[in-house]
């Protein structure tokens, strides 16, 4: 076992176990509160031989449940990849409230249980925050999407009742055996293997298709709503994440819009057009422009510049552009466009758009 520091909540140290390879799927083991990380040693081993990368994090011993989600909020930045988390008593009550109050994006799945080696029974004041806690990971819990297992919960109450409350999540309950630690290591592993498997998936020419956007999903981008005014004066626009610059001199830029879409095929035929950069707060504008049917421009603030393109107010950037060239891209138009104003905002921060979710710039 190796150790590995973390900055926690308030600039706190907290120190965790460290096993396996770093490039190997990530798991966080969140032990509960009073329990060492040495306690989960013999479980950490049996998933590094599997194939896992494994950190052992105890919990800070504090009353304080701000600190204690602050702390988890912390350490899932820190790491290189989104781990599964496999939390502990309470450890499993802050991961639940942490995933299903809104960072579950930080994580890419969800274990509970009450088995938590050599720890006594809670007793008074443990007792009351544990209640306090369990509460509030309840509420938390029906937002939780992730793929998810409770092992060993039947025997708490506010366990089994989160594990009735997320979704889709699995059951497995630890029955009476000579080596309850090895059937907990061998449940869990499995759920791994079958959910989170170490072989990364594969596209060659002719497979799934599916498999080819979900890698193509795997670079990050921007979110733009291309605009223009059509041949009677209408405005028109669709929603676009296929955008990037291309040259300063001659100032360039590029778009990517569905051949099949209407709006595309009127954007082909006119001079000039627009492509609005969005910020973290017109995730609806997104959604609305892309689609079909809805009356977009009458629930969307613009104005005109000299070309009479719609300019949607208030985005992070507006290039109002000259169309300078169009290519074949397939069942794609691939448009470049001159750019000849701009206006963006410097104080905003992007709506980004990563593997099929909108998502925010994280500063770390």
């Amino acid at each position: 076992m190796a150790e590995c520091i973390f900055e926690g909540f308030g600039e706190r140290t907290l120190s965790a176990g460290e096993f396996g390879v770093s490039h190997d799927p990530c798991v966080l083991i969140l032990c509960d509160q009073g329990a060492s990380r040495e306690e989960w040693t013999d479980t950490a081993e049996a998933l590094a031989n599997a194939g896992r990368h494994v950190f052992t994090l105890p919990l800070r011993d504090d009353s304080d449940i701000a600190a204690l989600i602050g702390d988890l909020n912390a350490v899932l930045r820190q790491l290189s990849s989104r781990p599964v988390i496999v939390g502990a008593g309470l450890g499993a009550l802050i991961a639940t409230i942490v995933l299903g109050e809104g960072e579950p994006d930080l994580a890419s799945g969800l274990v509970i249980t009450a088995h938590s080696p050599g720890l006594s029974a809670r007793t008074g004041a443990e007792q009351e925050f544990w209640s306090d806690c369990g509460a509030r990971a309840i509420l938390a819990a029906a937002h939780i999407q992730l793929s998810s297992l409770a092992i060993g919960t039947g025997n708490d109450p506010i366990l089994t009742k989160i594990a009735d409350t997320v979704p889709h999540m699995e059951l497995a309950q630890l029955e009476p055996s000579a080596d309850p630690a090895d059937d907990f290591d061998a449940g869990l592993i499995a759920f791994l293997e079958r959910r989170m498997p170490r072989t990364q998936p594969e596209y060659v020419a002719g497979s799934d298709p599916r498999t080819l956007r979900d890698a193509l999903g795997t670079f990050a981008t921007g979110v733009t709503v291309v605009t223009t005014s059509g041949p009677d004066g209408r405005p028109i626009g669709l929603t676009a994440n296929s955008f990037t610059s291309v040259s300063l001199d001659p100032p360039l830029l590029l778009v990517c819009l569905a051949r099949d879409a209407t709006t595309t095929r009127i954007i082909e035929k006119v001079g000039h057009f627009a492509v609005n950069v969005l910020h973290i707060g017109q995730q609806e504008t997104s959604s609305l422009f892309a689609t079909r049917g809805e009356d977009r421009f009458a629930q969307t603030e613009c104005e005109t510049w000299e070309h009479s393109v719609p300019i949607i107010r208030n985005s992070l950037a507006s290039f109002e552009c000259r169309k300078h060239a169009e290519y074949d891209g397939g069942d794609h138009v691939i448009l470049v466009g001159e750019v000849v104003r701009v206006r963006y905002a410097p104080q905003r921060d992007p709506l980004l758009y990563f593997r099929g979710k909108y998502r925010k710039l994280h500063f770390a």
